[in-house]
């Protein structure tokens, strides 16, 4: 196993610098850097971004079915600049544990977490009401050079992209992907502290982290041992383009299926803003290595909007615990014929109803198709189809834009350093 984790590290490497090339390449494109930078100010500014959906779910085949649900969550910052450095203080919450249900809603072919004992089947798990509180100290080392100190009682490790709700690429997309839990699932740990060094376009980040996943009382913190850890390394040549490579061993991540799991995953993201425009993209493979096999996953998603429309999709290729959706039943053996990737094509608008005091509504729906292996055609049906139809809120922007394609040890504006990437609403 060593052997050949080596060469997929190889791979994953030489993918990731792949990537980093053509980003390099694109470096001289014209872009608008306009919201790229936090205006001068020696006290506090504030940030906010959230979303609402009120949503109508249908998810096709003999395992979907019919639901509304309301899935939810808001963050806010805080920062300041002081004479050694700057503060970020961050805040996300989400009412999805009564809004959505502690089961949480529809997704077929979506596992991961628990419920009163039993594995969350065909359904994708509600947030918990922390989803993080945390706080960022960034100091300069030379005029090109910084060091970051972040963390938290919940708050996120370095570890794959960009977490899919802060992705511009999946901003009006209603459903976490399907391989949600190989790239972004940590995006909730209960024990965070990261460091990083950033140097021009380079970021480098490492993190010691509660690897375990929340269970399924969603109102409480968690607090447990910062047995895991993981490393990540960006790079970012201009405002509009940004790479990441990472790598992580999570120890028993899973309540029901004990045991370590080792992630890696690339990334690679585009996003141009121009006035109240913008597109977005975002590629990514990721692999878990566990006990009882590896499984890997890969998406490709992308966002346009333009006047009062937006228009998404997204591509899925993930090789799920076919046994697990077969059984209903964790820690099963994985048989080499159920291997098989489940792809998912998902194609969706939203279009924009108007502001109220900066609140933006909009109506949108999305559907989305599936290519089933034959291992798993009896309990889903060769082509299940799946739907959303939904309103969705946004609250106010605010004059910095929203907090898109953000993390939480991102190294903030301040020193020469560049601000994250936010939408600059007209």
């Amino acid at each position: 196993m060593g052997f050949r984790r080596r060469h997929i590290v190889l791979a994953l490497c030489s993918l990731g610098f792949s990537i980093v090339s053509a980003a390099a390449r694109a470096q001289d494109a014209p872009h608008d850097h306009s919201q790229m930078n936090m205006p001068p100010a020696t006290g506090w500014q504030f940030m906010q971004d959230g979303i609402v959906f009120a949503e109508f779910n249908h998810q096709g085949g003999p395992r979907g079915g019919d639901e509304f649900v309301v899935p939810n969550w808001w963050m806010g910052m805080a920062s300041r600049p002081f004479s050694r450095g700057r503060l970020t203080l961050t805040g996300m919450l989400s009412l999805d544990p009564a809004t959505v249900g502690k089961a949480g809603y529809r997704e077929i072919f979506q596992s991961g977490e628990a419920l009163n004992g039993e594995p969350l089947v065909d359904r994708q798990h509600p947030h918990d009401l922390f989803m993080q509180i945390g706080a960022v100290w960034r100091m300069p080392v030379t005029e090109s050079t910084g060091f970051t100190l972040a963390g938290g009682p919940v708050a996120e490790p370095a570890l794959g992209p960009v977490a899919f709700m802060h992705r511009a690429s999946a901003a009006d997309n209603p459903t976490a992907p399907l391989g949600h839990h190989t790239f972004d699932s940590t995006h909730i740990a209960f024990g965070v502290v990261t460091a990083a060094v950033d140097h021009g376009p380079w970021v480098v980040e490492g993190s010691l982290f509660n690897g375990r996943e929340p269970d399924e009382n969603r109102w409480d913190i968690e607090f447990g041992p910062l047995d895991s850890f993981s490393g990540r390394l960006w790079y970012r040549p201009n405002g509009e383009w940004e790479v990441q490579a990472s790598t992580g061993r999570l120890k028993d991540p899973e309540q029901l299926e004990p045991g370590t799991i080792v992630r890696s995953t690339v990334s690679g993201a585009w996003t141009r803003m121009s006035g109240g425009s913008f597109s977005s993209f975002t590629a990514a493979f990721g692999r878990n290595d566990t006990d009882h096999g590896d499984r890997h996953a890969l998406f490709v998603e992308g966002s346009r909007h333009a006047d009062k429309n937006t228009f998404y999709g997204r591509f899925e290729a993930v090789q799920v615990e076919s046994s697990l959706l077969q059984t209903d039943t964790a820690g099963e053996e994985e048989a080499a014929g159920l291997k098989t990737p489940v792809l998912a094509l998902t194609a969706g608008a939203v279009r924009e109803l108007g502001a109220w005091r900066g609140f933006e509504g909009g109506i949108g729906a999305d559907v989305t198709f599936y290519g089933v292996p034959d291992a798993l055609r009896p309990a889903y049906s060769s082509h299940p189809v799946s739907f959303h139809v939904f309103f969705r809120l946004r609250p106010p922007a605010g004059s910095m834009g929203r907090m898109w394609n953000m993390r939480m040890s991102q190294p903030m504006a301040g020193h020469g350093m560049a601000a994250p990437m936010n939408h600059p609403m007209p």
